[in-house]
């Protein structure tokens, strides 16, 4: 007998049942859901109450209803990126066909050519063997060649050499007049020498070293290759439009951190649409050792089929633009090739952009030691192409934050003020205000100073200067550069940011010198990064710094005092190849904002040996311990060449002036040998040892070893080589370092301890204490960590060590002693194994 299910009364649901719900209903619960996207069973309850028109709806259902919503919301984004992916994939898929084709093409050109000298060169042997005395054997040319094929994709392939290629790009140098019509010939001429470059074969590219490829990356990027001058091409993919994309890169201050100036000084418009420029650039120094660069261009922005084209090339001084003597002596006038970018929209908002970068930087006009960072094709690529892309991509991440991006876009803004500020410090414009005191005698130091200074050089707003000194006082910079051997820009960098305390002058006292450095007794107690940019190609972070110290006042009381820094670190890839690390950070209130004045002080590393433009990067390679022994996997046999540049800037009044700039100078000679002290450091761990951890953290243990034991015993424990960590890492006697926590736990060893151990350093940490301890050693074990934290140190009888293989080694006597860090405070112990020795 069939049972019939009773109707239901209206308004009454059951649960099991699928909810149909009104208009109003969905209404009221979307409401809900962009305020609370998972309410509490509490929040689900209040919802009944406060929406009488959701009173038929069980809370179950209720329930269910934000799951779905949730869930229909997590299909819904990934449903997005996923046709944003296939978009991005698309592009890309269509321009690697048209670089295949472009190749195609490049190699039956390049076989074609060959195909020609090789008739060239037997007609002229077989004239040679037929008229061997003659002179007027005849041989081909390069118009002869150049004449088989004058396409833009084999001008520079056919036959002719690469200097000849720098020589022919460089054609806006010919004589036309600044007539409306005479400019624009030389913009059409660009136009042509640029997509040749860009998306044919008129530089002989190679892909750029140290690229990591893969989808997460950049872009590619290519690299010129046997050119006297330097270039770099990189393309890759925005979601961004592609008149968006030409308004941010022809506005280059606004991204390239080293482009001081860009102003234009002369436009109009083209009958195709476009728009011809006279435009005026400076540069900054990249360091103290060399004058900025200035550019005097032509820059043309044109439509085409498909796309759009930014080009632009240097013009001579025919055309009415500033002459060298007009931009002063802080400038050289450099030479900008045939550049630019060729932006090309794509379905669902994306656009690829080629970015093409050419230029004759004037090396010679450079010290020898830095023309590598004037004749790299790397670091043009670094600081300049991959930046622009870097910078497209940023804004798009920012753009597509729901939450934070307005402080995110405002902690950038931050990033640049610091960054732009350092730039200044380094370079002091005599337009900006700045004058050179003279020198006490020595060279090493250069003091600057600016009692009027502009908005660019303090970093802010003018308004808010008067904040910055009293009447008559200003602004002093003492800047300074040393050369570097053997120490990785990155590896030096994270040091100085990690540990303050090995360079911060801790002897300077005077008031005066009020940048928010002068750290006395300061201690370290915090620091809180602010994200910038979540990638992986650009590793750059703005953060707070807080320091806090004393201050001697009013008749000598010791005051408390506490510093706080922004700080910005960015160059933390060692595998960068051509980019450098710096640390830059400038004192603030406890608020900051746009008028807000900054003095940026910091450090810059700049590598000198990027000549890997050649060759391929390693980037399988790592720091890691091998099984036999702990041995490392091996570094390049290259020695690593940098220069550091400081700058530090300080306030002065009218009255203290010259004490300023001595205190100043003398500040900057401590850093001076506290960093070069550092560096040196590095440079004997990281090309000594082959033998225990090669990193920042394990070079600063070994420091400390070295000066405690001297500390305790009034020597040096590497007697032959005093405060060599090469030498103490290949130390006779075995040293191990353990905590004294309830259960003591092995934190360092030499090599000859990791030999008594049996073991690798990336095992240590793993081996139990007490498991190599004998029965004696365990009795005793206490009571000798009473004696050592009681004393500062102790002498230990003769015993028995076991190693992590159960092998017995004996030893003489044993040496501990407390290590402490810079404030005095006790880290751990460590243990000296005279004389040791396997048993049996």
């Amino acid at each position: 007998m069939a049972v019939m299910k009773m109707k239901e009364p209206k308004g009454i649901m059951d649960s099991g049942k699928y909810i149909r719900y009104t208009p109003e209903q969905v209404e009221a619960l979307e409401r809900v859901y962009n305020e609370c996207p998972k309410p509490s069973s509490i929040r689900r309850q209040q919802l009944l109450r406060e929406y009488p028109l959701l009173a038929n709806i069980e809370p179950r259902q209720i329930k269910v209803w934000f799951q779905n919503r949730r869930c229909r919301e997590k299909q819904r984004k990934e449903t997005s990126r996923l046709q944003s992916v296939n978009s991005s994939l698309t592009a890309m898929n269509k321009i690697i066909m048209e670089e295949n084709e472009r190749l195609t093409k490049h190699n039956t050109q390049l076989a074609l050519d060959n195909q020609y000298l090789r008739q060239q060169l037997q007609q002229q042997t077989g004239a040679s063997d037929r008229e061997p005395k003659t002179t007027s054997s005849r041989r081909y040319n390069n118009n002869e060649v150049v004449a088989a094929d004058r396409s833009p994709d084999s001008e520079v392939t056919g036959g002719m050499p690469q200097q000849h290629i720098t020589a022919t790009t460089a054609a806006p140098q010919i004589a036309r007049d600044s007539s409306h019509a005479g400019l624009l010939a030389i913009a059409e001429e660009t136009l042509a020498e640029f997509l040749a470059k860009a998306t044919g074969t008129a530089v002989d590219w190679i892909h750029m070293p140290g690229m990591k490829p893969g989808p997460d990356s950049v872009g590619t990027a290519a690299i010129s290759h046997g050119s006297t001058s330097v270039a770099a091409r990189a393309w890759g993919l925005v979601g961004l439009e592609p008149s968006k994309v030409a308004e941010i890169l022809k506005d280059r201050p606004s991204w390239h951190r080293e482009c001081r100036r860009l102003e234009v000084l002369r436009a109009f418009s083209t009958p195709n649409g476009g728009t011809v420029e006279l435009v005026y650039t400076q540069m900054y120094a990249p360091t103290t050792l060399a004058a900025g660069r200035d550019f005097w261009t032509i820059r043309y922005t044109s439509f085409l089929e498909d796309g759009l084209v930014i080009c632009e090339r240097s013009l001579n001084g025919i055309h009415g633009g500033p002459s060298n003597k007009q931009s002063g002596s802080d400038f050289v006038r450099a030479e900008m090739l045939p550049s630019g970018y060729l932006i090309r929209p794509y379905e669902g908002g994306m656009c690829s952009i080629h970015i093409v970068d050419h230029m004759e930087l004037e090396s010679w006009k450079v010290l020898e030691v830095l023309r590598p960072l004037y004749e790299s094709s790397s670091v043009l690529a670094q600081k300049m192409t991959l930046a622009a892309l870097r910078y497209l991509r940023r804004l798009v991440y920012e753009s597509s934050v729901e939450r934070g991006a307005q402080q995110i876009a405002a902690w950038r803004g931050v990033s640049r003020r610091i960054a732009r500020g350092f730039n200044e410090a380094v370079n002091c414009f005599t337009d900006d205000g700045w004058s050179t005191l003279v020198t006490d005698g020595v060279e090493d130091v250069t003091v600057a100073i600016n009692t009027n200074p502009t908005a660019s050089s303090i970093g802010g707003q003018l308004a808010s200067a008067d904040r910055l000194y009293a009447v008559g006082g200003g602004v002093l910079c003492a800047k300074a550069s040393m050369l570097l051997q053997n120490v990785p820009p990155a590896t030096l960098i994270r040091f100085l940011r990690e540990h303050r305390s090995e360079w911060a002058d801790c002897n300077i006292t005077d008031s005066s010198l009020r940048h928010g450095m002068a750290r006395g007794a300061n201690a370290f107690i915090g620091q809180y990064p602010v994200p910038l940019i979540h990638s992986s190609e650009e590793e750059e972070f703005l953060e707070v710094v807080k320091l806090e110290g004393h201050t001697t006042g009013q008749n000598g009381v010791i005051l408390p005092r506490e510093t706080v820094l922004l700080q910005l670190c960015s160059g933390n890839d060692d595998n960068a190849v051509g980019a450098c690390a710096q640390l830059v950070f400038a004192p603030v209130d406890a608020a900051v904002s746009d008028d807000v004045p900054l003095l940026p002080s910091g450090f810059r590393v700049i590598p000198l040996d990027s000549g890997l433009d050649g060759r391929t990067l390693d980037l399988a390679s790592s720091l890691e311990g091998g099984a036999e022994g702990g041995r490392f996997a091996e570094e390049p046999s290259c020695h690593l060449r940098s220069v550091l540049t400081m700058a530090f800037q300080f306030l002065f009044e009218a009255h203290n002036r010259d004490d300023v700039a001595a205190s100043a100078r003398q500040y900057v000679r401590n850093v001076m040998v506290s960093v070069q002290s550092v560096a040196l450091a590095l440079a004997s761990f990281r090309l000594g040892p082959r033998v225990g951890p090669r990193n920042v953290e394990a070079l600063l243990l070994a420091q400390q070893i070295l000066r405690s034991y001297k500390a305790n015993f009034g020597l040096d424990l590497t007697e032959s080589d005093p405060g060599s960590t090469d030498a103490f890492w290949h130390h006779k006697d075995a040293i191990l370092c353990c905590t004294w926590k309830t259960i003591p736990e092995f934190i360092f060893a030499n090599r000859a301890g990791l030999e008594m151990l049996d073991t690798t350093w990336n095992d240590l940490h793993g081996l139990p204490w007490d498991k190599t301890l004998d029965d004696n050693g365990r009795k005793s074990s206490a009571s000798d960590f009473a004696q050592i934290i009681q004393q500062g140190f102790a002498e230990l009888p003769a015993g028995i060590r076991i190693s992590s293989k159960g092998r017995p080694a004996a030893y003489e006597r044993v040496i501990a002693w407390k290590v402490l860090d810079e404030e005095n405070n006790a880290q751990f112990i460590a243990y000296m194994f005279m004389n040791w020795s396997f048993l049996g």
